[in-house]
């Protein structure tokens, strides 16, 4: 079960759009790794983000795979 974020918890480098990273990200690249065609990390701050959103089933589908895996469910999705 995902847990519903505040809009105001979204790190500001997202794209638009439904998947997002949140402030509660640790940087350990799992996101920008496993899914590297959506995610991308922001080295100096310590995170990753969404830079852009999925345009397939298969990064649709690593995306959802993300959100289950994320250490500290730092990944949203409002879709």
């Amino acid at each position: 079960m995902h847990e519903v974020t505040n809009l105001n918890e979204r790190i500001s480098e997202n794209i638009t759009g439904k998947y997002y990273v949140n402030y509660r990200c640790i940087g350990c690249m799992l996101c920008s790794e496993i899914a590297s065609a959506n995610f991308t990390s922001n080295h100096l701050e310590g995170y990753d983000y969404v830079y852009k959103q999925p345009e397939n089933d298969t990064e649709e589908q690593l995306c959802i795979e993300l959100m289950d895996i994320c250490p500290v469910n730092a990944i949203g999705n409002d879709g």
